[in-house]
């Protein structure tokens, strides 16, 4: 394992349906609740709505270093996240995500969609999830193709 720079602690007990978590540091503390459109009361957060922020500042925080290192500016961005969970069919489930991406200050479209690939590469979330989950990203308003990125790597 490479050298640590940081490690985010966390307790839950109670799981999704009735839980409670806190960050160890005590900056974080969420009621944990099952949502209405799964049947349960609602009333708190979800894993999926802790994912969909977490994966989208972290994302924010890669476009931040993608603009630096094409000595570009990202400007002010705003993303909207979803994270979609499916059944798998075999009684399991699993995750999709979709990124909306806006950058008001990249008017080309071309730039913009690479600013969004170039993150893609760099975001701890995109890289923990290539390969597991289906991801579709969009640089205002434009598809971003995934496809080369996202392809197994041979080694």
């Amino acid at each position: 394992m490479s050298k640590v720079l940081y490690t985010a602690e966390a307790h839950v007990t109670g799981g999704r349906a009735e839980g409670h978590g806190r960050t160890s540091d005590g900056t974080l503390e969420v009621e944990l609740r099952l949502p209405s459109e799964m049947g349960g009361e609602g009333g708190g957060t979800n894993p999926e709505q802790l994912f969909a922020i977490g994966f989208a500042a972290c994302f924010e925080g890669a476009l931040g270093v993608a603009a630096r290192r094409a000595r570009q500016q990202a400007g002010d961005v705003a993303i909207d996240s979803k994270v979609m969970l499916l059944p798998t069919g075999d009684g399991g489930f699993k995750l999709a995500v979709t990124l909306d991406v806006a950058l008001p200050s990249v008017s080309d479209p071309a730039a913009a969609i690479e600013l969004v690939r170039a993150a893609h590469r760099v975001c701890p979330y995109s890289n923990a999830t290539r390969g597991n989950i289906d991801v579709a990203l969009t640089a205002n308003g434009e598809a971003v193709d995934l496809r080369e990125l996202d392809a197994p790597q041979h080694q």
